[in-house]
């Protein structure tokens, strides 16, 4: 047990800046089944803190009008399904998944929200 960071996290966590909080963690929910962690709002209402987990990594985010654009790769057991469901999601697809050069199979999926999710599979 450490003392320095929230039991059953890893030291290294995502943080993405997105103009709608909730978009995303109702994504991470629908592709993932990620529920929310923690969730602080602002007076306003608005998401100031959210964290979610996916598999063995707690993805981090916040609200700002304009976030920067953001990627994250994530490794899926059955990366066609994952696929399927982030575009169930309402994400749009960035590129199909193929087989890469490094043995992944993987594709990307824009959701909607300034940030593009590489979902794959190592196969080779």
């Amino acid at each position: 047990m450490t003392d320095y960071k929230p039991q059953g996290y890893t030291s290294l966590s995502p943080y993405l800046i997105v103009p709608d909080a909730q978009k995303t963690l109702d994504f991470v929910k629908a592709v993932f089944g990620a529920e929310p962690l923690r969730l602080h709002r602002r007076d306003d209402g608005s998401i100031m803190h959210a964290e979610a987990r996916i598999d063995d990594t707690v993805v981090m985010m916040g609200e700002m009008p304009e976030g920067p654009q953001a990627s994250i790769h994530v490794y899926c057991a059955d990366v066609e399904e994952a696929f399927q469901r982030a575009l169930d999601a309402g994400g749009t697809i960035v590129q199909l998944l193929e087989l890469k050069p490094d043995g992944d199979r993987r594709g990307g999926i824009d959701d909607g929200n300034n940030t593009t999710w590489w979902l794959a599979r190592q196969e080779g």
